[in-house]
């Protein structure tokens, strides 16, 4: 069956989102043919703010408001400015935040090191982060990447990058998660379960 073009650029346009696929976008499509027009208006209007009326922090690189001049986060006199905590995306400053017990500033790096897939250091906030580092008001970094081959990545290379400004760098514990069996457990998991074991004392 051969459709009308708007349609399958709509499908073609959906099916690259992350998560959809092709089945999934023709659903999609095809319930939004049908949708009352205020729906389809209301998504079109949310899309075009979403692209107009947000941009990135200057400092942290997490989204804010466009007019902002730096996010809630970093203008807030209540966060502690000697703390930061560098993150892969701004969806991991929301997991972060939804703790409520961090109460330092972060830096989002937009990404991580994967030469597979060509993202060098050049392509993420890492001088940025140097930068900041370097003007000697930061006095501990908390590397919070992802616990993945390019996370932990990530993480050894601004260890490395930091260690001559002789801040003090920590990195996310990792184990086991809370009501976890040892026998579901991955060999990695159990790995820095182990090496990351705590004194009872």
């Amino acid at each position: 069956m051969i459709l009308p073009a708007p349609i399958e650029h709509m499908v073609m346009a959906l099916s690259r989102l992350p998560g959809i696929g092709p089945k999934t976008a023709s659903r999609l499509t095809f319930y939004l043919l049908k949708a009352p027009d205020e729906l389809v208006n209301s998504l079109v209007q949310a899309l075009t703010e979403l692209k107009t009326s947000v941009g990135q922090c200057p400092i942290c690189y997490n989204i804010t408001s466009a007019e902002r001049t730096s996010c809630e986060i970093c203008s807030s006199s209540e966060r502690d400015s000697r703390i930061v905590c560098v993150v892969e995306e701004a969806l991991d400053v929301i997991a972060l935040e939804r703790i409520g017990a961090y109460q330092g500033r972060y830096h989002v790096l937009q990404g991580a090191l994967s030469p597979i897939e060509g993202i060098g250091p050049e392509h993420l906030r890492i001088r940025e982060l140097i930068q900041r580092v370097s003007s000697g008001d930061i006095h501990e970094v908390i590397l919070a990447t992802n616990p993945s081959m390019e996370g932990d990545a990530t993480a050894m290379y601004l260890q490395q990058q930091l260690a001559p400004y002789g801040v003090k760098i920590t990195r996310l514990a990792r184990g086991l998660p809370v009501g976890g069996d040892l026998e579901y457990a991955d060999q990695n998991t159990l790995l820095r379960a182990l090496l990351g074991r705590q004194d009872m004392r």
